[in-house]
């Protein structure tokens, strides 16, 4: 299973493809996509859909995961970003994938083990379960970290599955 997680950003919207077999999991590719500071809102929407479109068709993914987002202190930047996240929502909608969403805590927590782990913990932890990656930024390690808690919970949810199955329920 191919997994694309998504760390929702207007400026810069990281990226991150994992496959998953088994047990196993390793890094395909990540990336950030970025806009112009200060350009017409409209534009960067659509520049972020056009990267990201280009993304799954070039990548193509079994699946998706976006981080949710919380209310800033700035409402305007708040809603910006969901402004964003919307379009990290479309585009693998648009390709027919489902999308899980997950709480920030909850991919900290997926990923190191506990929800309010810092960034250098979640990069540590990154690295670990992808061996020899190199992340080209950030963002592009938050999508990974989503990518693996998706993977983490796909397989839960396999085994529940295999489970309830052989109980016959």
């Amino acid at each position: 299973m191919r997994i694309l997680g998504i760390d929702p950003g207007l400026r810069s919207m990281g990226w991150g493809v994992v496959e998953v077999d088994g047990p196993r999991m390793r890094h395909i590719a990540n990336g950030q996509c970025k806009t112009a500071t200060g350009g017409i809102l409209a534009d960067r929407l659509l520049s972020l859909h056009a990267q990201l479109t280009d993304i799954v068709l070039t990548w193509q993914p079994d699946t998706a995961a976006v981080e949710q987002t919380f209310v800033n202190k700035d409402a305007v930047a708040t809603l910006k970003l969901g402004q964003a996240r919307g379009i990290a929502l479309l585009v693998p909608a648009q390709a027919g994938l489902s999308v899980g969403e997950y709480a920030p805590n909850a991919v900290k927590k997926a990923v190191v083990g506990v929800g309010h782990a810092d960034k250098a913990q979640v990069l540590h932890m990154v690295r670990l379960q992808l061996p020899g990656v190199k992340v080209a930024g950030p963002d592009a390690t938050d999508a990974l970290a989503i990518a693996i808690c998706h993977a983490h919970h796909a397989q839960s949810a396999g085994h529940l599955a295999r489970a309830v199955a052989k109980a016959g329920l």
